[in-house]
C-alpha cells in the first residue's frame, strides 16, 4: 500500500469515528499493526518488539481495526452498476457489442484455513487440503462487488450460489430482469433478462447467469494455440466468455499476492479468518479506487499475465433447486446462441 493510500484510509477511519486515537497508540499505529499482520504475516511476538507494546495490546488493536474495516466494507464492497455497461466492455471490440449486458463475473475459489482437528473433515477438498470455499462477484476493473465466505472446502459451487440466491438476508445483487431487444449487426431478437453475470460450467445457464458451452474448447490458452481451420460459433463464444471471466482470477491473484496470510494462514479463530478475508477484499477495493499506479493492479490488469490452464473437468451443476424453471433456463440458452451466432457472422462475414 502506498503511503498516501495509507494516510487516506486512516483519515476516513478517524473521520467516521470507526477508530479513535488512544493515549499511547494512534490510529496510524493501530492500522499499521493490522496491515503488518495480514500483509506480512508478522506474528504477535514480532509486533510486540517492533511497536513496544504488550501482546494483549497488539491483539486488542488488531481486532479493533478488523471491526472497523468490516464496518467500512459495506461501503467498499458494493454491487455493480446496472445502469450502464462496464467501460472495460464498451471500449473493447473483443467484447462489445456481444457482451454489452454483462455486469460481472462470478466464481468460487478456495482459501487455506486453519480449523480444529475435530472439525476438519468437511473442509478437505478433493486434493486433501483444508480450505474454505469463497464465492465472489468481481467487476472487470478487478474489484470485488460481493463476497460470500466461510463455506467448507468440500462444498459444491452451484450449491453455494443457490443458497445465496434463496436467502434474501444474503443481499445478493441480482441482475435486473427486463424485456428488451438485443441488436447486433447480424441478428435481432427479443429476449428477457438481458443483464447477466458470466459464470463457469460448474453453474447452470439460467436467467441472470451466462455459462459457457460444455464440451467445447474454452480456456484462453486453447485459443492462443491456434486452430487448423475456422473456429466454430460455440468456440468463439467460449473464448470471449473465458476472457471476461478471467477478471475473477486476476482479482484474486492481486488479493493473494498482496496478502500472504492466504498462502500461510495464521491460527485465528475460524470466524476471524472469514472476517479477515472480507476485510482484505475491502482494502483491495479501496486501493484500486485510490491508486492508479499500484504495481499489482497494473501487472494483473493485463490478462496475458494470467492464463487459466485448469484442465480438470468442471463440476456438474447438480443442486436441484436451480432447475425449477426449465423454460426460463431455455431463454438464457437462446441468449447464448444469439451471441455465439453474431460473433461467428461478424468474424467470418467475408
Amino acid at each position: 500500500m502506498e503511503k498516501f493510500v495509507f494516510l487516506r484510509l486512516t483519515h476516513i477511519l478517524r473521520e467516521r469515528e470507526l477508530l479513535r486515537d488512544r493515549r499511547w497508540v494512534t490510529i496510524e499505529e493501530q492500522l499499521a499493526i493490522f496491515l503488518l499482520t495480514i500483509g506480512h504475516n508478522e506474528d504477535n511476538r514480532i509486533l510486540q518488539e517492533r511497536f513496544q507494546h504488550s501482546g494483549e495490546t497488539i491483539s486488542r488493536y488488531f481486532n479493533e481495526v478488523l471491526r472497523a474495516i468490516m464496518e467500512l466494507s459495506n461501503e467498499l464492497i458494493k454491487p455493480p452498476s446496472f445502469s450502464e455497461a462496464p467501460a472495460e466492455i464498451l471500449n473493447n471490440s473483443k467484447y462489445f457489442p456481444w457482451f454489452k449486458d454483462c455486469i460481472g463475473a462470478i466464481d468460487g475459489t478456495h482459501i487455506k484455513v486453519i480449523v480444529p482437528l475435530s472439525q476438519q473433515t468437511p473442509y478437505f477438498n478433493r486434493n486433501g487440503n483444508i480450505l474454505q470455499n469463497v464465492m465472489a462477484v468481481c467487476s472487470f476493473d478487478l474489484k470485488f462487488t460481493y463476497i460470500y465466505a466461510g463455506w467448507e472446502g468440500s462444498a459444491n459451487d452451484s450449491r453455494i450460489l443457490w443458497e445465496t440466491l434463496s436467502n434474501r438476508s444474503m443481499m445478493f445483487p441480482h441482475a435486473p430482469e427486463v424485456c428488451a431487444s438485443i441488436c447486433f449487426e447480424f441478428t435481432l431478437s427479443m429476449v428477457a433478462n438481458i443483464y447477466y453475470y458470466v459464470v463457469d460450467a460448474g453453474y447452470p445457464n439460467m436467467p441472470g447467469f451466462l455459462a459457457p458451452y460444455r464440451g467445447v474448447r474454452y480456456h484462453l490458452h486453447d485459443c492462443r494455440r491456434g486452430s487448423n481451420g475456422r473456429f466454430t460459433a460455440k468456440e468463439l463464444f467460449n473464448f470471449g466468455h473465458s476472457s471476461l471471466r478471467n477478471a475473477f482470477e486476476r482479482s484474486f491473484r492481486v488479493l493473494k499476492s498482496r496478502f500472504p496470510t492466504f498462502r500461510d494462514p495464521s491460527s485465528f479463530p475460524y470466524n476471524t479468518q472469514v472476517q479477515i478475508l472480507i476485510a482484505t477484499c475491502a482494502i483491495h477495493n479501496f486501493i484500486r479506487t485510490e491508486s492508479k499506479s499500484d504495481e499489482l493492479f497494473a501487472y494483473y490488469a493485463n490478462e496475458e499475465n494470467v492464463i487459466d490452464v485448469d484442465t480438470s473437468p468442471p463440476d456438474e451443476p447438480t443442486f436441484s433447486g436451480m432447475y425449477a424453471h426449465q423454460q426460463r433456463r431455455s431463454e438464457m440458452n437462446h441468449v447464448r446462441d444469439e451471441i455465439a451466432d453474431a460473433m461467428y457472422r461478424f468474424r467470418y462475414r467475408n
